[in-house]
């Protein structure tokens, strides 16, 4: 099971240049989508997740260029790390208030990109998430958003238990409509993503 990664990578290293920068990432988790052959200032890693903290840490320290990684373990209300560039991956629209995080975001770095799930996409239905994509969604447009692109990809799965898997955390919701998917093998749901500078 995976989206393409390859491709969403791309897309963000097309979208902004993080070259040269002090790069404060949100929800850092594994550091999925971040290329580590970047050549940046300095990253600093804010999740609550400590184990995924650790493991981008280990990525970005392994990678080809060699560059200071800092990991801070906590909520992103808490940071007061300055940097050239706050970017959310995939995780704006799961914290409580997203148009009071970007305020914060904008205080501590003159640019904020966003990588997260488009109100449009059919992922964030089998997900259970479209209203808090929508709310996030909507705080970025409040904001105001410089510039933007659309990614499509899909999530792939071998067989229907694989999916209901991946979605058993998001709760009976996401479970029950995952359900349509039980008997079956090899398919894709269609996801739609968002990359936004502020």
């Amino acid at each position: 099971m995976a989206a393409d990664y390859a491709l969403l990578t791309k897309s963000l290293s097309g979208f902004y240049d993080f070259a040269g920068k002090i790069i404060l990432i949100v929800g850092a988790g594994h550091g999925h989508l971040l290329d580590p052959a970047i050549s940046v200032k300095k990253l600093i890693a804010v999740d609550r997740d400590l184990a995924a903290l650790r493991e981008f840490q280990q990525k970005f320290s392994a990678g080809p260029a060699k560059f200071p990684v800092e990991v801070l373990h906590g909520n992103f209300e808490e940071v007061t790390a300055l940097a050239d560039v706050v970017y959310f991956e995939f995780c704006l629209h799961e914290i409580a208030d997203p148009f009071a995080a970007l305020k914060r975001a904008r205080t501590l770095a003159p640019d904020v990109v966003v990588f997260d799930h488009s109100p449009d996409s059919q992922w964030i239905f089998y997900a259970a998430e479209e209203d808090l994509v929508r709310r996030s969604s909507s705080a970025m447009r409040n904001f105001g958003i410089r510039r933007s692109a659309s990614i499509r990809t899909a999530q792939t799965f071998r067989t229907g238990a694989e999916l209901l898997s991946k979605v058993s955390a998001q709760g009976p919701v996401a479970v029950s409509r995952a359900e349509r998917f039980v008997n079956s093998a090899d398919f894709a749901i269609s996801m739609t993503c968002e990359l936004a500078l502020l």
